[in-house]
């Protein structure tokens, strides 16, 4: 399993606005793809001067879905993100192979 994660840091200013775009709009259209099996909203607790952060999860369907998600989809939807949010960000994507699942 691979997991994609991109944690975002956003100006508390805009903070709101930003989770109702990503829930309405950003995660439904990376979902829309058909790349991915699910995805996770986090928010990501600690310190954070004059921002929010948030971790978003997406569960690939193989490592080859998430490279055809890189190559055909990801330049443009960032591309909105960062038009919609710019200069009011931070962000950082993380490739994760999953080794192991423990569930009760």
């Amino acid at each position: 399993m691979v997991v994609y994660n991109v944690t975002v840091s956003i100006d508390e200013n805009v903070a709101n606005d930003w989770l109702d775009w990503m829930r309405a709009t950003h995660i439904p259209d990376v979902m829309e793809t058909g790349h991915f099996k699910e995805s996770r909203l986090c928010r990501v607790h600690g310190e954070e001067d004059g921002g929010v952060t948030y971790a978003i999860t997406y569960v690939a369907f193989s490592e080859e879905e998430l490279n055809k998600y890189q190559e055909n989809h990801a330049p443009r939807l960032q591309a909105e993100h960062t038009k919609k949010f710019a200069g009011k960000f931070a962000a950082f994507r993380t490739l994760l192979s999953v080794i192991d699942e423990f569930k009760i």
